[in-house]
């Protein structure tokens, strides 16, 4: 199997996560669609560290679009021959890699920590993180969600949210991961194990 092509669809599966991941994070400053909480500043204080925007998100564009267009990359003038200069643009695809464990990690931790406190939300009158006490065992206790009076469903549309992100950065570090031992394969065994336009690259 090319590790070129392994690279490219790992890089477009990166893409669609973090396009995902955006808009995600997005969406968690519009609490059923209102913007009025996100202007009064009643969300989450984790909704404000971008983690899905910024980590599993543009930050994650990068390794995504190396991956892609490693298929592709000749990079003919690292020592001079085609062989080398593809095992060279796979080895440094492992640095790309390293930033998107390190974006989508940011944004599991935070999700996770989000997650663990819950949301703010409107009880008696007062603003507050009812649940940051409950070590997480709102999450399974539904019956208790219903002391948010305001937003409406704000439990659920954190919940819903901050697990999704936490899934789409796992797998995105899962992803990266993968091309890190791809990348290190395919540079030190160069681009192709088998034949590729009549050319065939081994170790």
């Amino acid at each position: 199997m090319c590790f070129g092509r392994c690279a490219r669809c790992i890089g477009t599966n990166l893409l669609i996560l973090a396009i995902l991941c955006i808009a995600a994070n997005i969406l968690l400053y519009f609490p059923n669609g209102e913007t009025k909480y996100a202007h009064d500043n009643h969300l989450s204080k984790y909704v404000w560290y971008f983690h899905g925007i910024g980590g599993a998100g543009i930050l994650m564009l990068l390794p995504a679009f190396v991956f892609m267009g490693l298929d592709g990359e000749d990079c003919c003038g690292c020592c001079g021959n085609i062989t080398c200069g593809r095992s060279c643009a796979m080895l440094g695809s492992v640095v790309a890699a390293i930033i998107g464990v390190a974006g989508a990690g940011y944004c599991l931790i935070i999700s996770a920590l989000a997650l663990a406190e819950g949301p703010s939300c409107l009880k008696d009158g007062n603003w507050n993180y009812i649940f940051e006490n409950s070590s997480a065992h709102y999450l399974t206790d539904y019956s208790s969600w219903s002391q948010c009076e305001e937003p409406h469903n704000v439990v659920v549309w954190n919940v819903t949210l901050f697990s999704i992100l936490l899934g789409l950065a796992a797998i995105e570090i899962i992803l990266c991961v993968i091309q890190v031992i791809n990348g290190l394969i395919g540079g030190i065994c160069g681009a192709c194990c088998g034949e590729q336009k009549s050319q065939s690259y081994v170790c």
